[in-house]
């Protein structure tokens, strides 16, 4: 373990070659952006939307095009060269990139521009010294304050950062600087204090246990209509979960060129799965909603072997009319396991 005090950051920041992104103030929440000289926030608690984002842009180009006559003009597009530092993130959010590498990154078909910015980017994580009344990522085997596999992991000891390498490029990055000392073996034993003590303000917690057999069992069970009924179909739990990755692929042109790009989209809304002939498989809120939920705790583990949630809380904290998984969860085992 190496130690850095916290009013070296600056210097650190300046000595990584490339993007670093840091946790800013963003009106009353927190968010990801550019380091420019800018303060740390050390004690935020997450950011409202995931640094998924800078992997998984919300927006991004695929191609431009030129029509000139008879001919066609494609040059693709391509992410930066520089590499990329995310400084900061939460266990909970290092843990949902890993869930996106399987979707990504996995299987007959790689995207090659996550697949790029991933192999380019370093996640420097920060563990939780508390977490909030609406986290419960120990739920779903995550510890708050540690990421098993990040390239560092940190925690904040008042004065001092402590860090650990967990790759070899982490290693090979935190060798290459000579901001960092020999962490002593008090702060060491005040990293397992911590992380000790983070567990315990975790107290929300979701029962996962044969959740997934369950629901494979009840796809047609009446709580679905319950638990739609007062979703308003906003998205904003698909648009700040730091698992969900589905995208919409359009086109727009002038004049003879254009560009080809993907954005977010989400499955709340009621256009998604519309197809061309105007059939709808999923033509009601009860289907769109039991969707999501299946997603998460079904199709996830079906699929790649692992839950697709990590406990983070942001749909709880955002979603206006507080539809929360964790008492869905609940209610599930209570309701239809009878």
């Amino acid at each position: 373990m190496k130690a850095i005090a916290k009013t070296a950051l600056p210097d650190l920041f300046a000595a990584l070659k490339g993007r670093v992104y840091v946790p800013v103030r963003e009106g009353k929440g927190y968010g990801f952006a550019l380091w420019q000289g800018q303060d740390w926030p050390a004690d935020y608690q997450n950011t409202i939307v995931p640094p998924k984002q800078i992997l998984f842009p919300q927006t991004e180009d695929l191609y431009t095009f030129r029509v000139e006559g008879e001919d066609i003009t494609i040059d693709p597009a391509a992410p930066p060269e520089e590499p990329s530092f995310i400084f900061g993130l939460r266990p909970c959010d290092y843990r949902a990139i890993e869930l996106l590498d399987l979707v990504f990154r996995q299987g007959p078909y790689l995207d090659a521009s996550y697949s790029k910015r991933r192999d380019n980017t370093f996640l420097m994580v920060l563990g939780c010294k508390e977490g909030l009344p609406t986290c419960f990522c120990t739920s779903f085997g995550l510890e708050p304050a540690f990421a098993p596999g990040a390239d560092w992991n940190m925690w904040d000891l008042g004065e001092i950062l402590v860090v650990e390498p967990g790759t070899d490029k982490g290693k090979e990055l935190l060798e290459g600087l000579g901001l960092f000392r020999e962490a002593t073996e008090e702060e060491k034993s005040q990293v397992e204090k911590l992380r000790e003590e983070a567990k315990a303000t975790i107290t929300l917690h979701a029962p996962t246990e044969g959740i997934t057999e369950l629901l494979q069992e009840n796809f047609d069970h009446p709580l679905w209509d319950e638990v739609a009924r007062k979703c308003l179909e906003c998205g904003a739990c698909t648009y700040l979960c730091p698992t969900c990755h589905c995208y919409d692929m359009q086109s727009s042109s002038v004049l003879g060129q254009g560009r080809r790009f993907r954005c977010w989209d989400s499955c709340m809304y009621c256009n998604y799965t519309l197809m061309a002939g105007g059939h709808n498989p999923r033509p009601s809120k009860r289907e769109r909603v039991r969707n999501r939920f299946l997603h998460k705790l079904q199709y996830y583990p079906e699929n790649q072997g692992e839950f697709g949630c990590v406990g983070c809380g942001r749909c709880l904290q955002h979603c206006p009319v507080h539809m929360d998984i964790s008492r869905f969860m609940a209610q599930a085992k209570e309701v239809m396991a009878k």
